[in-house]
C-alpha cells in the first residue's frame, strides 16, 4: 500500500512545497496537493487548515510550507488531533515522529534549503512512533483542559 501525504503551502513555501512534491512522487508517496498553487500572495491560515482537515479525515500525514515554518505550524495546531512541528534538523523530525507521533510536518522556505529539508521529510516521513511511555504523554496533550 502507498502511503498518501497532503501537502500544502502559501507563497512563501510554494516552490518548496514543489519540490518536495517531486522528491515524494519520485520515491513512491501518494501526493494529495491542497495549494497553493502560485506565488501569487494567499494567506498560511487557509492552506493549514484544509490540511490539518485532511489529515484528520484520511488519518494520514501532512506536510505544510510557509516562509519559516512558524505560521503554519501554530495554524495547524488549532485543530484537535493534529501534532503539527516545526523541524529545521533531522534529529528532531526523527524525534517529533518517534516521542510524538507528529501528523503534520511544517517547514520554512526561507529557512531550510531544498536539500536539508528533502532530507527533513523523508527522515520524518520514514520515523514510526515508538509508543509506550510516550502514549501516556499524547493522551494527556489530547485531554480538554
Amino acid at each position: 500500500m502507498t502511503e498518501k501525504v497532503i501537502l500544502g503551502s502559501d507563497h512563501g513555501g510554494f516552490k518548496l512545497k514543489n519540490k518536495i512534491i517531486n522528491h515524494l512522487k519520485e520515491s513512491g508517496y501518494e501526493v494529495c496537493d491542497l495549494g497553493c498553487f502560485s506565488e501569487e500572495s494567499c494567506d498560511y491560515p487557509v492552506i493549514a487548515k484544509l490540511v490539518a482537515k485532511k489529515v484528520l479525515s484520511e488519518n494520514c500525514r501532512g506536510i505544510l510550507v510557509c516562509g519559516t515554518g512558524i505560521g503554519m505550524s501554530i495554524a495547524a495546531n488549532r485543530f484537535d488531533g493534529i501534532r503539527a512541528s516545526h523541524c529545521t534538523d533531522t534529529y528532531t523530525a526523527r524525534m517529533t515522529r518517534a516521542h510524538n507521533n507528529s501528523n503534520i510536518l511544517c517547514l520554512g522556505e526561507r529557512v531550510t534549503g531544498a536539500g536539508l529539508a528533502i532530507d527533513i521529510a523523508d527522515i520524518w516521513l520514514k520515523t514510526d512512533f515508538e509508543g509506550g511511555r510516550h502514549q501516556k504523554r499524547i493522551d494527556m496533550i489530547d485531554e480538554r483542559v
